[in-house]
């Protein structure tokens, strides 16, 4: 099923709540530009906007980021999208006071690439925030990528944001509770990380 199919159901695939992580994380970053990586439907992006930052979501599905703006016109504020599949999209360096990875799981060669010019696009003392699936959700029936080698894990992380200053990883079980995507007992790696 692709992206744009899954997003044309009537509501809200992952829900309109942003992620927990993220709102207990957010206020780690600098007010002012914040990047939004497959974002999807918008919820991260639009709850962002909602506390003061200038956020630009990028996702591959159009259908995702028209009902980001929608989610955005009813939030009264604004966003920018950017419809744009990561292996084209060029992260501008030195830009972002944060970027935000909310479940953006590529393959390993594509998700290194990013996560390098995730790390070139923050400012000094810019915020990556970043909660990824590990190998353990395959067991699990709660949303995820099917394969391994789609999956994160904390030596991944710390090897592929070595140039950062780790704040916070962990890697464990926790309640997803997200629309109909993401729902019960998951197993998760989380990041923050700041650029010197």
């Amino acid at each position: 099923m692709s992206w744009d199919e899954r997003f044309a159901d009537e509501g809200y695939f992952y829900g309109v709540a942003p992620n927990d992580f993220l709102a207990e994380q957010f206020e780690a970053i600098p007010m002012g530009r914040v990047l939004c990586l497959a974002e999807g439907e918008g919820r991260n992006a639009v709850f962002l906007a909602e506390q003061g930052y200038q956020v630009t979501a990028v996702d591959a599905s159009k259908v995702g980021l028209d009902k980001a703006e929608q989610l955005a016109h009813d939030r009264g504020v604004d966003i920018t999208t950017v419809q744009a599949d990561l292996a084209d999209y060029s992260i501008e360096p030195n830009s972002w006071q944060g970027i935000v990875s909310i479940f953006c799981h590529l393959p390993p060669v594509l998700r290194q690439q990013v996560h390098r010019s995730a790390t070139d696009g923050l400012v000094s003392g810019g915020v990556i925030i970043l909660e990824a699936y590990t190998p353990a959700q395959l067991k699990n029936t709660t949303g995820g990528p099917p394969a391994e080698e789609l999956m994160m894990t904390e030596d991944i992380l710390r090897t592929d944001f070595s140039d950062l200053d780790i704040v916070h990883i962990a890697e464990f079980k926790r309640d997803v509770i997200e629309g109909r995507g993401h729902t019960g007992a998951a197993d998760v790696v989380q990041l923050t990380a700041v650029k010197p």
